[in-house]
Protein backbone atom coordinates (compact mmCIF):
# COMPACT_ATOMS: atom_id res chain seq x y z
CA UNK A 1 0.00 0.00 0.00
CA UNK A 2 1.24 3.33 -1.16
CA UNK A 3 2.37 6.04 2.32
CA UNK A 4 0.89 8.50 -0.27
CA UNK A 5 -2.17 6.97 -0.26
CA UNK A 6 -2.08 6.27 3.61
CA UNK A 7 -1.40 9.96 3.77
CA UNK A 8 -4.15 11.40 2.05
CA UNK A 9 -7.06 9.29 2.83
CA UNK A 10 -5.97 10.60 6.51
CA UNK A 11 -7.39 14.24 5.20
CA UNK A 12 -10.49 12.89 3.15
CA UNK A 13 -13.17 13.12 5.93
CA UNK A 14 -15.96 13.23 3.48
CA UNK A 15 -15.35 10.30 1.87
CA UNK A 16 -14.22 8.13 4.79
CA UNK A 17 -17.93 9.07 5.76
CA UNK A 18 -19.34 7.72 2.72
CA UNK A 19 -16.86 4.74 2.44
CA UNK A 20 -18.39 4.20 5.99
CA UNK A 21 -21.81 3.94 4.92
CA UNK A 22 -21.19 2.35 1.49
CA UNK A 23 -19.32 -0.73 3.63
CA UNK A 24 -22.55 -1.73 5.10
CA UNK A 25 -25.19 -0.99 3.03
CA UNK A 26 -22.63 -1.92 -0.52
CA UNK A 27 -24.89 0.28 -3.02
CA UNK A 28 -22.99 -0.85 -5.67
CA UNK A 29 -23.02 -4.08 -5.73
CA UNK A 30 -22.35 -6.21 -8.91
CA UNK A 31 -21.90 -2.71 -10.67
CA UNK A 32 -18.74 -1.72 -12.54
CA UNK A 33 -17.59 1.21 -13.24
CA UNK A 34 -14.58 2.55 -15.69
CA UNK A 35 -12.68 5.94 -14.77
CA UNK A 36 -10.28 7.67 -16.56
CA UNK A 37 -8.57 10.58 -13.70
CA UNK A 38 -5.65 11.79 -12.79
CA UNK A 39 -4.19 8.79 -11.05
CA UNK A 40 -2.51 10.24 -7.75
CA UNK A 41 -2.88 9.20 -4.16
CA UNK A 42 -6.20 11.22 -3.42
CA UNK A 43 -8.15 9.50 -6.65
CA UNK A 44 -6.85 6.36 -5.21
CA UNK A 45 -9.29 6.82 -2.38
CA UNK A 46 -12.18 7.83 -4.84
CA UNK A 47 -11.69 4.90 -6.56
CA UNK A 48 -11.19 2.56 -3.13
CA UNK A 49 -14.27 4.29 -2.00
CA UNK A 50 -16.09 3.04 -4.73
CA UNK A 51 -14.78 -0.54 -4.67
CA UNK A 52 -15.43 -0.37 -0.84
CA UNK A 53 -19.29 0.19 -1.92
CA UNK A 54 -19.07 -3.36 -3.90
CA UNK A 55 -18.10 -2.59 -7.46
CA UNK A 56 -15.14 -3.69 -9.33
CA UNK A 57 -13.33 -0.64 -10.41
CA UNK A 58 -10.80 -0.39 -13.94
CA UNK A 59 -8.97 2.85 -13.40
CA UNK A 60 -6.79 4.53 -16.23
CA UNK A 61 -4.96 8.26 -16.40
CA UNK A 62 -6.60 10.99 -17.95
CA UNK A 63 -3.41 12.77 -18.77
CA UNK A 64 -0.10 11.03 -20.12
CA UNK A 65 2.07 13.07 -17.47
CA UNK A 66 -0.42 12.72 -14.40
CA UNK A 67 0.11 9.05 -13.11
CA UNK A 68 2.04 8.37 -10.17
CA UNK A 69 3.44 5.11 -11.07
CA UNK A 70 3.79 3.60 -7.52
CA UNK A 71 0.07 4.78 -6.59
CA UNK A 72 -0.69 2.68 -9.93
CA UNK A 73 1.15 0.23 -8.42
CA UNK A 74 -0.73 0.18 -5.00
CA UNK A 75 -4.03 -0.01 -6.74
CA UNK A 76 -3.58 -3.00 -9.11
CA UNK A 77 -2.71 -4.68 -6.38
CA UNK A 78 -6.13 -4.15 -4.12
CA UNK A 79 -8.82 -7.11 -4.67
CA UNK A 80 -11.62 -5.02 -6.96
CA UNK A 81 -9.47 -2.44 -8.43
CA UNK A 82 -7.35 -3.11 -11.60
CA UNK A 83 -4.84 -0.03 -12.93
CA UNK A 84 -3.59 0.76 -15.99
CA UNK A 85 -2.07 4.04 -15.92
CA UNK A 86 1.44 4.71 -16.49
CA UNK A 87 3.32 8.12 -16.29
CA UNK A 88 4.67 8.94 -19.99
CA UNK A 89 3.09 6.51 -22.26
CA UNK A 90 2.50 8.04 -26.08
CA UNK A 91 -0.64 8.64 -27.44
CA UNK A 92 -1.27 5.31 -28.80
CA UNK A 93 -0.76 4.01 -25.10
CA UNK A 94 -2.36 6.35 -23.34
CA UNK A 95 -5.55 5.06 -25.77
CA UNK A 96 -4.38 1.40 -25.40
CA UNK A 97 -5.15 1.92 -21.71
CA UNK A 98 -8.11 3.47 -21.64
CA UNK A 99 -8.98 0.36 -24.07
CA UNK A 100 -8.69 -2.09 -21.14
CA UNK A 101 -10.98 0.36 -19.28
CA UNK A 102 -13.69 -0.24 -21.91
CA UNK A 103 -13.05 -4.05 -22.37
CA UNK A 104 -14.55 -4.83 -18.64
CA UNK A 105 -17.87 -3.08 -20.27
CA UNK A 106 -18.62 -0.41 -17.32
CA UNK A 107 -21.63 0.01 -16.23
CA UNK A 108 -21.08 3.24 -15.14
CA UNK A 109 -18.14 5.85 -15.94
CA UNK A 110 -16.23 8.90 -14.16
CA UNK A 111 -14.01 10.99 -16.30
CA UNK A 112 -11.93 14.35 -16.21
CA UNK A 113 -12.08 15.58 -19.32
CA UNK A 114 -14.07 13.22 -21.62
CA UNK A 115 -11.92 11.18 -23.44
CA UNK A 116 -13.06 8.00 -21.95
CA UNK A 117 -16.57 9.26 -22.56
CA UNK A 118 -15.93 9.85 -26.23
CA UNK A 119 -13.99 6.57 -26.49
CA UNK A 120 -16.55 4.49 -25.48
CA UNK A 121 -18.86 6.50 -28.13
CA UNK A 122 -16.44 6.41 -31.32
CA UNK A 123 -14.72 2.91 -30.81
CA UNK A 124 -17.50 0.62 -28.71
CA UNK A 125 -20.88 2.22 -29.42
CA UNK A 126 -22.40 -1.71 -28.93
CA UNK A 127 -21.44 -1.12 -25.28
CA UNK A 128 -23.24 2.37 -24.79
CA UNK A 129 -27.14 0.29 -24.37
CA UNK A 130 -25.75 -1.20 -21.43
CA UNK A 131 -23.83 1.96 -19.38
CA UNK A 132 -25.89 3.52 -16.71
CA UNK A 133 -24.63 6.98 -16.62
CA UNK A 134 -21.45 8.46 -15.80
CA UNK A 135 -20.10 11.89 -14.34
CA UNK A 136 -17.33 14.12 -15.32
CA UNK A 137 -14.89 16.13 -13.18
CA UNK A 138 -13.62 18.96 -15.50
CA UNK A 139 -14.65 22.31 -17.00
CA UNK A 140 -12.92 20.96 -20.32
CA UNK A 141 -14.91 17.60 -20.29
CA UNK A 142 -18.28 19.20 -19.62
CA UNK A 143 -17.71 21.62 -22.53
CA UNK A 144 -17.15 18.28 -24.81
CA UNK A 145 -20.28 16.66 -23.58
CA UNK A 146 -22.68 19.50 -23.82
CA UNK A 147 -21.38 20.26 -27.56
CA UNK A 148 -22.27 16.18 -27.74
CA UNK A 149 -25.65 17.06 -26.47
CA UNK A 150 -26.08 19.88 -28.62
CA UNK A 151 -25.32 16.92 -31.88
CA UNK A 152 -27.30 14.34 -29.75
CA UNK A 153 -24.28 12.49 -30.00
CA UNK A 154 -24.34 11.37 -26.15
CA UNK A 155 -26.31 8.46 -25.84
CA UNK A 156 -26.67 8.36 -21.72
CA UNK A 157 -26.55 10.77 -18.93
CA UNK A 158 -23.50 12.22 -17.03
CA UNK A 159 -23.78 14.78 -14.10
CA UNK A 160 -21.43 17.68 -14.60
CA UNK A 161 -19.33 17.30 -11.21
CA UNK A 162 -17.58 20.04 -12.01
CA UNK A 163 -20.80 22.87 -12.14
CA UNK A 164 -21.89 22.10 -8.73
CA UNK A 165 -20.75 24.40 -5.83
CA UNK A 166 -19.28 21.95 -3.81
CA UNK A 167 -16.56 22.04 -6.74
CA UNK A 168 -16.28 25.16 -8.64
CA UNK A 169 -16.18 27.20 -5.46
CA UNK A 170 -13.58 24.99 -3.99
CA UNK A 171 -11.45 23.09 -6.22
CA UNK A 172 -11.41 25.33 -9.43
CA UNK A 173 -10.59 28.50 -6.99
CA UNK A 174 -8.66 27.22 -4.23
CA UNK A 175 -7.37 23.88 -6.00
CA UNK A 176 -6.18 25.47 -9.16
CA UNK A 177 -5.29 28.40 -7.66
CA UNK A 178 -3.01 27.35 -4.77
CA UNK A 179 -1.44 23.90 -6.80
CA UNK A 180 -0.47 25.58 -10.11
CA UNK A 181 1.41 28.60 -7.96
CA UNK A 182 2.96 25.86 -5.81
CA UNK A 183 4.03 23.48 -8.64
CA UNK A 184 5.43 26.52 -10.66
CA UNK A 185 7.58 27.66 -7.89
CA UNK A 186 8.55 24.22 -6.81
CA UNK A 187 9.85 23.26 -10.42
CA UNK A 188 11.23 26.68 -11.47
CA UNK A 189 12.43 28.03 -7.63
CA UNK A 190 11.64 31.85 -8.99
CA UNK A 191 10.10 33.93 -6.60
CA UNK A 192 6.53 35.19 -7.12
CA UNK A 193 6.99 38.74 -5.29
CA UNK A 194 7.27 41.51 -7.82
CA UNK A 195 6.82 39.53 -10.80
CA UNK A 196 3.94 40.20 -13.31
CA UNK A 197 1.81 37.09 -13.59
CA UNK A 198 -0.43 36.94 -17.01
CA UNK A 199 -3.76 35.07 -16.35
CA UNK A 200 -5.29 34.12 -19.13
CA UNK A 201 -8.92 33.53 -18.45
CA UNK A 202 -10.98 34.14 -15.41
CA UNK A 203 -13.88 31.49 -14.75
CA UNK A 204 -13.65 29.92 -11.22
CA UNK A 205 -9.85 28.26 -12.05
CA UNK A 206 -8.86 31.45 -13.33
CA UNK A 207 -9.88 33.71 -10.46
CA UNK A 208 -7.91 31.30 -7.72
CA UNK A 209 -5.28 32.04 -9.48
CA UNK A 210 -4.90 35.35 -10.06
CA UNK A 211 -5.98 35.88 -6.05
CA UNK A 212 -3.54 33.56 -4.81
CA UNK A 213 -0.42 35.38 -7.03
CA UNK A 214 -1.94 38.32 -5.62
CA UNK A 215 -1.62 36.93 -2.62
CA UNK A 216 2.32 36.36 -2.98
CA UNK A 217 2.36 40.03 -4.09
CA UNK A 218 2.17 39.49 -7.83
CA UNK A 219 1.10 42.30 -10.02
CA UNK A 220 -1.94 40.03 -11.93
CA UNK A 221 -2.50 41.00 -14.90
CA UNK A 222 -5.55 39.18 -16.28
CA UNK A 223 -6.94 38.54 -20.27
CA UNK A 224 -10.34 37.54 -21.10
CA UNK A 225 -12.41 36.96 -24.10
CA UNK A 226 -15.86 37.05 -21.64
CA UNK A 227 -16.59 41.26 -21.34
CA UNK A 228 -18.37 40.51 -17.78
CA UNK A 229 -15.66 38.32 -16.84
CA UNK A 230 -13.13 40.76 -17.81
CA UNK A 231 -15.22 43.85 -15.93
CA UNK A 232 -15.36 41.07 -12.95
CA UNK A 233 -11.34 41.22 -13.03
CA UNK A 234 -11.00 44.73 -13.27
CA UNK A 235 -13.11 45.60 -10.44
CA UNK A 236 -11.51 42.70 -8.03
CA UNK A 237 -8.55 44.98 -8.62
CA UNK A 238 -6.21 43.12 -11.92
CA UNK A 239 -5.01 44.61 -14.44
CA UNK A 240 -6.79 43.48 -17.94
CA UNK A 241 -5.36 43.44 -21.10
CA UNK A 242 -5.34 41.91 -24.31
CA UNK A 243 -3.11 38.83 -24.62
CA UNK A 244 -0.67 40.92 -27.72
CA UNK A 245 -0.46 43.91 -24.74
CA UNK A 246 0.18 41.56 -21.65
CA UNK A 247 3.06 39.56 -23.87
CA UNK A 248 5.32 42.43 -23.84
CA UNK A 249 5.40 42.66 -20.06
CA UNK A 250 4.77 39.27 -18.51
CA UNK A 251 7.47 37.40 -16.65
CA UNK A 252 5.07 34.48 -15.97
CA UNK A 253 1.99 33.36 -18.23
CA UNK A 254 -0.89 30.85 -17.17
CA UNK A 255 -3.29 29.60 -19.32
CA UNK A 256 -6.54 28.84 -17.42
CA UNK A 257 -9.54 28.72 -20.27
CA UNK A 258 -10.13 24.99 -21.63
CA UNK A 259 -9.27 26.65 -25.18
CA UNK A 260 -6.93 26.18 -27.65
CA UNK A 261 -4.43 28.15 -28.83
CA UNK A 262 -4.34 31.66 -26.06
CA UNK A 263 -0.76 32.31 -26.56
CA UNK A 264 0.48 31.97 -29.66
CA UNK A 265 2.79 32.69 -32.65
CA UNK A 266 2.69 36.58 -32.25
CA UNK A 267 2.46 36.49 -28.76
CA UNK A 268 6.00 34.83 -28.34
CA UNK A 269 7.39 37.28 -31.11
CA UNK A 270 6.72 39.92 -28.21
CA UNK A 271 7.86 38.26 -25.21
CA UNK A 272 10.28 39.03 -23.00
CA UNK A 273 13.78 37.24 -22.37
CA UNK A 274 13.09 34.16 -19.89
CA UNK A 275 9.54 34.53 -19.71
CA UNK A 276 7.92 31.27 -18.26
CA UNK A 277 4.67 29.74 -19.81
CA UNK A 278 2.48 27.32 -18.09
CA UNK A 279 -1.04 25.50 -18.49
CA UNK A 280 -3.46 25.61 -15.26
CA UNK A 281 -6.04 24.89 -18.17
CA UNK A 282 -6.42 20.76 -19.43
CA UNK A 283 -5.36 19.92 -22.85
CA UNK A 284 -1.59 20.72 -23.70
CA UNK A 285 -3.57 22.84 -26.54
CA UNK A 286 -3.76 26.50 -24.70
CA UNK A 287 -0.50 27.15 -25.25
CA UNK A 288 0.79 26.58 -29.54
CA UNK A 289 3.68 24.51 -28.62
CA UNK A 290 3.48 23.99 -32.85
CA UNK A 291 4.50 27.74 -33.70
CA UNK A 292 6.88 28.26 -30.75
CA UNK A 293 8.86 25.03 -31.88
CA UNK A 294 8.93 26.84 -35.65
CA UNK A 295 10.41 30.19 -34.12
CA UNK A 296 12.53 28.64 -31.93
CA UNK A 297 16.38 27.40 -33.58
CA UNK A 298 16.91 25.30 -30.61
CA UNK A 299 15.12 24.16 -27.52
CA UNK A 300 16.53 22.01 -24.23
CA UNK A 301 15.88 20.63 -21.24
CA UNK A 302 17.28 23.27 -18.54
CA UNK A 303 15.44 21.47 -15.27
CA UNK A 304 12.87 19.01 -14.64
CA UNK A 305 9.76 20.44 -15.93
CA UNK A 306 11.25 23.28 -17.93
CA UNK A 307 12.01 23.13 -21.26
CA UNK A 308 13.67 26.33 -23.11
CA UNK A 309 13.13 27.52 -26.36
CA UNK A 310 15.71 29.48 -27.97
CA UNK A 311 14.58 32.20 -30.14
CA UNK A 312 17.09 33.56 -33.38
CA UNK A 313 17.18 36.86 -31.14
CA UNK A 314 18.82 34.85 -28.40
CA UNK A 315 15.51 35.09 -26.18
CA UNK A 316 14.50 31.91 -24.24
CA UNK A 317 10.95 31.20 -23.42
CA UNK A 318 10.02 28.43 -20.81
CA UNK A 319 7.36 26.03 -21.28
CA UNK A 320 6.26 23.80 -18.00
CA UNK A 321 5.53 20.24 -18.22
CA UNK A 322 5.73 20.00 -22.06
CA UNK A 323 2.25 22.47 -22.04
CA UNK A 324 0.34 19.77 -20.43
CA UNK A 325 -1.52 20.51 -16.82
CA UNK A 326 1.29 22.72 -14.88
CA UNK A 327 0.11 21.36 -11.26
CA UNK A 328 -0.16 17.58 -12.30
CA UNK A 329 2.00 16.82 -15.40
CA UNK A 330 5.78 18.40 -13.48
CA UNK A 331 8.00 16.28 -11.40
CA UNK A 332 7.39 17.97 -8.73
CA UNK A 333 4.05 18.27 -8.96
CA UNK A 334 1.13 16.89 -6.11
CA UNK A 335 -1.90 18.17 -7.88
CA UNK A 336 -4.88 19.64 -6.02
CA UNK A 337 -4.45 20.11 -2.10
CA UNK A 338 -6.12 16.91 -0.44
CA UNK A 339 -8.88 18.63 1.76
CA UNK A 340 -10.11 20.23 -1.83
CA UNK A 341 -10.24 17.50 -3.48
CA UNK A 342 -12.01 15.30 -1.10
CA UNK A 343 -14.92 17.62 -2.05
CA UNK A 344 -14.69 16.94 -5.29
CA UNK A 345 -14.41 13.26 -5.09
CA UNK A 346 -17.00 13.12 -2.40
CA UNK A 347 -19.38 14.63 -4.58
CA UNK A 348 -18.45 12.22 -7.31
CA UNK A 349 -19.20 8.99 -5.44
CA UNK A 350 -22.21 10.41 -4.22
CA UNK A 351 -23.02 10.97 -7.88
CA UNK A 352 -22.08 7.49 -8.96
CA UNK A 353 -24.44 6.33 -6.40
CA UNK A 354 -27.06 8.19 -8.28
CA UNK A 355 -26.40 6.97 -11.03
CA UNK A 356 -26.88 3.21 -10.25
CA UNK A 357 -29.95 4.42 -8.05
CA UNK A 358 -31.73 6.71 -10.93
CA UNK A 359 -29.98 6.05 -14.21
CA UNK A 360 -30.66 9.75 -15.83
CA UNK A 361 -31.80 10.24 -19.13
CA UNK A 362 -29.06 10.64 -22.02
CA UNK A 363 -27.77 14.25 -21.64
CA UNK A 364 -25.59 16.39 -19.35
CA UNK A 365 -27.19 16.72 -15.96
CA UNK A 366 -26.75 19.28 -12.82
CA UNK A 367 -25.70 17.32 -9.92
CA UNK A 368 -29.12 17.00 -7.20
CA UNK A 369 -28.61 19.82 -4.83
CA UNK A 370 -29.21 17.01 -1.89
CA UNK A 371 -26.33 15.45 -3.18
CA UNK A 372 -23.76 18.65 -3.18
CA UNK A 373 -25.32 20.26 0.39
CA UNK A 374 -24.62 16.43 1.70
CA UNK A 375 -20.95 16.76 0.98
CA UNK A 376 -20.89 20.38 2.72
CA UNK A 377 -22.68 19.41 6.21
CA UNK A 378 -19.80 16.01 6.18
CA UNK A 379 -17.14 18.62 5.87
CA UNK A 380 -18.56 20.98 8.03
CA UNK A 381 -19.25 17.85 10.61
CA UNK A 382 -15.24 17.19 10.56
CA UNK A 383 -14.64 20.79 11.12
CA UNK A 384 -16.32 20.87 14.56
CA UNK A 385 -18.17 24.01 12.61
CA UNK A 386 -21.52 24.69 13.23
CA UNK A 387 -23.94 26.61 11.37
CA UNK A 388 -27.52 28.14 11.39
CA UNK A 389 -30.30 26.55 10.15
CA UNK A 390 -33.68 28.50 9.49
CA UNK A 391 -37.11 28.34 11.26
CA UNK A 392 -39.88 26.74 9.89
CA UNK A 393 -41.33 31.18 10.27
CA UNK A 394 -38.18 31.92 8.22
CA UNK A 395 -38.77 29.11 5.79
CA UNK A 396 -42.32 29.18 5.18
CA UNK A 397 -41.61 33.04 4.26
CA UNK A 398 -38.86 32.18 1.24
CA UNK A 399 -41.26 29.82 -0.31
CA UNK A 400 -44.51 32.61 -0.10
CA UNK A 401 -45.09 34.91 -3.01
CA UNK A 402 -47.86 36.93 -0.46
CA UNK A 403 -45.53 38.67 1.71
CA UNK A 404 -45.02 42.25 1.13
CA UNK A 405 -43.71 45.19 2.59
Amino acid sequence: MSDKIDWAREYMPILEAVREQWQEEQPLDDVTVGMAMHVEAKTAVLAETIAAGGAEVHITGCNPLSTHDDVAEALDSQEGISCYAERGVDTEEYYEAMDKVLDAEPDVTVDDGADLIFRLHEESPEQLDGVLGGCEETTTGVHRLRAMEDDDALTYGVYAVNDTPMKRQFDNVHGTGESSLASIAMTTNLLWAGKTVVVAGYGYCGRGVARKASGQDADVVVTEVDPRRALEAHMDGHTVKTMDEAAEGGDVFITTTGNRDVIRREHFQRMRDGAVLANAGHFNVEIDLDALDDLAVSRRDVRDGVEAFELDDGRRINVLAEGRLVNLATPVSLGHPIEVMDQSFGVQALCVERVVEEEPAAGVHDVPDDVDRRCAEIKLDSLGVEHDEMSAEQREYTQEWQHGT
